[in-house]
């Protein structure tokens, strides 16, 4: 199955693709599949040693500083291209960065430190920014932290402490699950597929009449995920982990990105996360169909010094 591995984002892809309108029924279940991804990640993760540094903190630096300029840049062009890169750039890292960046080499610990400062962090950034953008600037900046973080401790936080737990109490049984975090990556697959399939879904029900916005909107999204990614690999690359750089700036948390979008802006300025959604996936694709053709270069060469 691993083998294969390279083959199955591209699949699910092309899936969510063309039976969008009965898979995003089934969004109801991504939650639920997020939750074990981070349990099974975090299971294999030595908690005492995750350790804040700069890293995080340009990251995060970063991310807040773009997202509110290219609003105030965008915004005399057209107010929903500018709500929509606000919210896509500012949506939080995604909870299941740490199945891709860990394939690809980043520090298990370092993602799981980025998973966690940068959702808190936007749970307190992201009600900062809505309280004088969009169109529930009458919503307390109190009552707005505790709507969105509701939204994301659950997903985040809960799998932790579950894990805090047994590896506390139950140790024996934090290491039968840590066996099986390789599974991750195919339930990550199956949240993916849904995820797609919701993202074209809306973009097929709310396109009409707004094809220029929504071009101008997948179009800069575009560049957003090029931009990010490279940004991350530059920061991560000072700090002795590209990889965790690049995945930590560059994969958003779309699902909540979209939410933030229909409870704080227009509509359709979610249509940006949901084109950031199909590209980033794209470009993790093809960075895991190159990680295992290096991979798979290294084996052959690895028995061949072995035999003499």
């Amino acid at each position: 199955m691993h083998k294969y591995r390279s083959l199955i984002l591209p699949v699910v892809i092309v899936i969510g693709l063309l039976f969008h309108h009965h898979i995003a029924k089934w969004n109801i279940f991504v939650p639920y599949l997020i939750f074990t991804i981070l349990f099974l990640n975090f299971s294999s993760v030595n908690l005492k040693k995750v350790r804040l540094s700069m890293f995080n903190f340009w990251l995060i630096l970063f991310q807040i500083a773009a997202s509110i300029s290219c609003y105030y840049i965008f915004r005399s062009y057209d107010e929903i291209i500018a709500q929509g890169m606000l919210v896509g750039i500012l949506s939080p890292i995604a909870a299941s960065v740490i199945v891709i960046a860990c394939i690809l080499g980043a520090g298990r610990e370092t993602m799981t430190a980025c998973t966690l400062v940068g959702n808190v962090a936007i749970a307190i950034v992201a009600p900062i920014y809505f309280s004088f953008i969009g169109t529930n600037v009458e919503m307390d900046f109190f009552n707005s932290m505790l709507l969105i973080f509701s939204k994301m401790a659950p997903i985040i936080v809960l799998p932790l402490i579950v894990v805090i737990i047994l590896q506390r109490v139950a140790p024996k049984a934090n290491d039968f699950v840590a066996k099986y975090q390789g599974v991750s990556f195919y339930v990550w697959a199956m949240a993916l597929m849904v995820t797609i399939g919701q993202t074209i879904d809306f973009i097929y029900l709310h396109g009409e009449g707004n094809s220029h916005v929504i071009i101008w909107l997948s179009v800069s999204s575009l560049v957003a995920c090029i931009v990010q990614f490279g940004v991350g690999r530059i920061i991560g690359r000072r700090y002795g982990d590209a990889v965790a750089g690049g995945q930590g700036l560059g994969q958003r948390n779309t699902a909540l990105a979209i939410w933030m979008a229909y409870t704080y802006l227009n509509p359709l300025a979610s249509i940006f996360p949901a084109a950031y959604s199909i590209w980033q996936n794209l470009f993790n694709s093809y960075q895991l169909w190159k990680h295992d053709k290096a991979t798979a270069k290294d084996i052959p060469q690895m028995n061949t010094k072995n035999s003499h």
